[in-house]
């Protein structure tokens, strides 16, 4: 499925931008190393300068057009990256391999070369810079003039500066960007997409986690499972859609009527679960009780008779509970008989070694 316009064109938008900065600076910057080798040899042709500016304060800007127009950003950066070695390595020729100068820009090449694909398109910009090398000595001759005056060293200063600062930066930028992607999906894959609530597994891990904890170290802790009265006959009369507007809803009165620790989640179709950590069978029912008067005030636009209810089985946990299946097998046991006993109503499940029935709370 093709991205959506939206997407595609921001996309298009952060791959351009984020190359054009560095660029921009970097070879605004890098013009003085060039520059100050040039002044010092006056038998530099005229054109040779108009190539530099233009390569150091016009290309840039063409090269961020063309990466926004194109169809694969990311590949035409690649490509342009490439052009930036070869002109890079054409100045090193025309330089005749002024030691220092040549040293800067061999490096901040090679730098941005591993920023933009790796160690193995080094090799590749490295070969384009030789292709320039070669290039130059066709055009202007080959020569060999090492030695750096005092002020080319000077003009080489503040690209040795000022272009690893701004690579670090985005560097810097991707990381974050990365962290807060991963952060992103992270919580996609443990949230319930229609109730914002913990999808089954997520809170199945946490429910285990618990179980555990209370084995070892003892304490209260509560289990509620909830069922909406009569769900399916919602969506038979209403439609899918407002049955999802009932979930949401419904996600949303419980996510607001909890304490601070209790943890939520969808656990299929239109039943949820509540962990309660700390909670005793007793203060499991206030803080249910609170959450089915809520759900009984709701109201929708689009059908005012709808009511919704719903049905609320609760086990308190047991240090004889053998695993944490046992635990919710006893918190179904109650919401069975919470429906059963016609529901709208919350149950909750006697001790194990009880025979005696699961008190419904009859409303």
């Amino acid at each position: 499925m093709p991205d959506h316009p939206f997407t595609e064109a921001t996309t298009r938008s952060s791959v351009s931008r984020r190359a054009f900065y560095p660029r921009f600076i970097g070879l605004g910057v890098g013009f003085f190393c060039v520059a100050a080798v040039f002044i010092e040899r006056p038998a530099t042709p005229v054109w040779t300068w108009a190539l530099l500016i233009g390569f150091c304060y016009l290309w840039p800007f063409l090269a961020y057009w063309l990466s926004r127009r194109s169809p694969s950003p990311l590949r035409a950066e690649r490509r342009q990256v490439l052009i930036d070695s070869l002109l890079g390595g054409f100045f090193i020729g025309a330089m005749q391999y002024n030691t220092l100068p040549s040293a800067v820009l061999l490096s901040m090449m090679a730098m941005n070369n591993c920023a933009t694909g790796g160690a193995a398109f080094v090799l590749r910009g490295l070969l384009a810079q030789m292709a320039g090398m070669v290039l130059a000595g066709l055009l202007l001759g080959f020569g060999f003039a090492p030695r750096t005056s005092q002020m080319q060293i000077y003009a080489c200063i503040p690209m040795l500066i000022v272009h690893p600062l701004v690579i670090g930066m985005v560097l810097y930028r991707l990381a974050m960007q990365l962290v807060r992607h991963k952060q992103a999906l992270r919580e996609l894959s443990r949230t319930d997409g229609l109730t914002g609530l913990f999808n089954r597994s997520y809170w199945d891990e946490l429910f285990r986690l618990e179980f555990s904890h209370r084995q070892t170290r003892g304490g209260d802790a509560a289990l509620a499972l909830i069922d909406v009265d009569h769900f399916k006959n919602i969506n038979d009369r209403y439609g899918h859609p407002l049955g999802d507007v009932v979930l949401r809803q419904v996600g949303a009165c419980i996510a607001r009527n909890l304490r601070v620790g209790d943890l939520s989640g969808r656990y299929g179709g239109d039943e949820f679960c509540v962990l309660l950590p700390g909670a005793n069978g007793a203060l499991a029912y206030e803080v249910m009780e609170r959450l089915r008067e809520d759900i009984a005030r709701l109201d929708f636009d689009s059908a005012p008779q709808l009511s919704t209810s719903l049905s609320i089985g609760i086990a308190a946990f047991e240090p004889s509970m053998q695993d944490a299946l046992e635990w919710i097998a006893a918190a179904d046991r109650a919401l069975y008989a919470a429906k059963h006993d016609g529901r709208n109503r919350i149950s909750v499940a006697p001790s194990l070694g009880s025979h005696e029935a699961p008190l419904v709370a009859a409303l």
